[in-house]
């Protein structure tokens, strides 16, 4: 006869044991939503049943979406896109940071418009605003994108020389609709006109502190001068189009830094929020835009941006604002804890993991499941708008897209340490996205005839190359090493592997053994 033990068991082993918890997975009447009024993502990990995605039981139909390099991410947003589009007639508005969607959006039927490149938007635009509106949403933009916060008298300065060129430009500062004695739609003034009115008070030498008129002035003029007056010239875009038009990709790239970029974002952003806002929610199903906000880390993380402002007031606005970025701490707690979705790929770094985990409050069995995902592989974290008993984190097999995911995959074993491999702390082959490579290939400056060669061997290959191979082909393309890092850093790589990667490509390369390598140097 047995005899029975006491034993100290884990909450950790104890809740892998699914005969004395429910598994992290929701009901299948939460995952299974009418096909007509959904979007079919996959089919969950431990009960294979069909996911379909509906913002209808969840707080709004906002989402982030993050993972590194080749994850899937990429993938996921654009299948999310086009059966939005099937399902809903959903236009679909991509704020491309870096130009990486503009290729798939022609190829798609969509839409490009490259600012810095031909088109333009003049800051000041109402978009159905009332100046005195518009005014407030522009002073909290330049203090995201500079420090004009830090200089109260500056600021006020630049505040009243705004609200003086709309007023010399005939607009009353508290109607939405400004017209002329014709009943004309007047023409708004632009950040020249401001930076003409500031100038004009310097001149007339009665402000007592002429270095505060100076510097508020070369705060504009950063914005104003030739060739960089992307938004202190009239619109070359009209804004009741951009959401209205189908699939849009807003390319960025053309733009000269980050904080033109943010300018650009933050606008369009006010501008939709306005719109919709004044629009209000449709009785009809689905959702009338969705804007994809990728990579913005300079308006996705400041607390006063309109993009955590948007999520943070949830249903009132008619459109799904989309933020995705690779690195989760560059998005805003406020935006995680208030999406109605969050969807994570495979993140790799222990502080990202931490980030993700307190913030979402999620097991250490769903945690581990992250940190070890392959290609299309996710974990989804779903705000329900009414409380449920069930785990509201699940974990999704795979992405299924209008086309099956193509993977490539780098061989690792020969760069990994025998402790590495024996405790399981990375795997023997990294996989990442086909597209995903290629655009992170063109993005550092590889030519399309260099990105096709390395797409064939890989082919040549059965899909997979060793990691030490690559990075000499990387090389020999004339790919810096610092870049190099930085890719092998997206795809979950430490920096202990990496130096033995290239310690081992430079072997290779010398046609010596390692003792009779002294040092290898990693570049920063």
């Amino acid at each position: 006869m047995g005899r029975l033990r006491l034993t100290d068991v884990s909450n950790v082993t104890l809740g892998k044991r699914n005969i004395f918890v429910r598994p992290p997975e929701p009901p299948p009447e939460f995952l299974m939503n009418d096909p007509a009024n959904s979007i079919f993502v996959g089919k969950t990990k431990i009960f294979h049943i069909p996911f379909s995605w509906s913002f209808e039981k969840l707080t709004n139909p906002h989402m982030a979406v993050v993972g590194i390099t080749g994850s899937g991410k990429s993938y996921f947003i654009k299948t999310f896109l086009t059966r939005a589009s099937f399902v809903w007639d959903t236009n679909a508005l991509i704020i491309d940071w870096a130009g990486e969607y503009k290729d798939w959006v022609r190829q798609t039927g969509g839409q490009v418009i490259a600012l810095g490149k031909g088109a333009s938007i003049n800051l000041m635009d109402l978009g159905g605003m009332r100046p005195n509106d518009r005014i407030e949403q522009i002073i909290r933009t330049l203090g995201i994108l500079t420090d004009i916060e830090s200089y109260p008298e500056q600021k006020r300065l630049t505040e009243m020389s705004i609200e003086k060129a709309y007023k010399e430009a005939n607009f009353k500062m508290d109607n939405k609709i400004q017209r002329d004695n014709l009943g004309k739609p007047l023409i708004p003034p632009t950040l020249k006109d401001v930076q003409r009115i500031l100038e004009k008070q310097l001149k007339s030498g009665t402000y007592e502190f002429p270095a505060e008129l100076e510097n508020a002035i070369y705060r504009i003029k950063k914005f104003t001068r030739t060739g960089d007056d992307y938004f202190a010239t009239q619109s070359t875009i009209d804004l009741d189009k951009l959401t209205s038009s189908g699939l849009v990709g807003l390319d960025l790239s053309g733009l000269p830094d980050e904080v033109f970029r943010a300018l650009a974002a933050l606008s369009i952003l006010q501008f939709i929020k306005e719109k919709m806002r004044s629009t209000g929610w449709s009785s009809t199903k689905g959702i009338r835009l969705l804007v994809v906000l990728d990579e913005a880390w300079k308006i996705a993380k400041d607390e006063s941006s309109d993009a955590v402002m948007i999520v943070r007031e949830g249903r009132k606005y008619n459109f799904g604002l989309v933020v995705a970025s690779q690195h989760p701490v560059d998005i805003s707690e406020s935006i995680f804890s208030n999406v109605g979705s969050t969807f994570m790929f495979r993140v790799k770094f222990e502080r990202y993991l931490d980030f993700l985990q307190n913030t979402l409050n999620f097991s250490e069995y769903i945690r581990k499941e992250i940190g070890g995902f392959g290609v299309g592989e996710c974990a989804v974290n779903l705000i329900p708008y009414k409380a449920v008993k069930f785990s509201e984190t699940f974990l999704v097999d795979k992405v299924l897209g209008e086309d099956p995911i193509s993977e490539y995959f780098l061989n690792l074993i020969n760069v990994l340490s025998d402790a590495q491999v024996r405790e399981g702390i990375m795997a023997k082959t990294v996989s990442f996205e086909k597209e995903e490579l290629r655009k992170k290939m063109r993005a550092y400056g590889l030519s399309e005839l260099q990105v096709e060669e390395i797409s064939k061997l890989f082919e040549q290959k059965n899909r997979h190359i060793d990691i030490i191979s690559f990075v000499i082909l990387l090389e020999r393309y004339g790919l810096a090493r610092r870049n190099i890092t930085s890719f092998l850093k997206d795809l979950g790589l430490n920096d202990s592997t990496i130096i033995n990667v290239f310690s081992k490509a430079d072997f290779k390369k010398l046609g010596v053994g390692e003792r009779d390598v002294i040092q290898v140097i990693l570049e920063e």
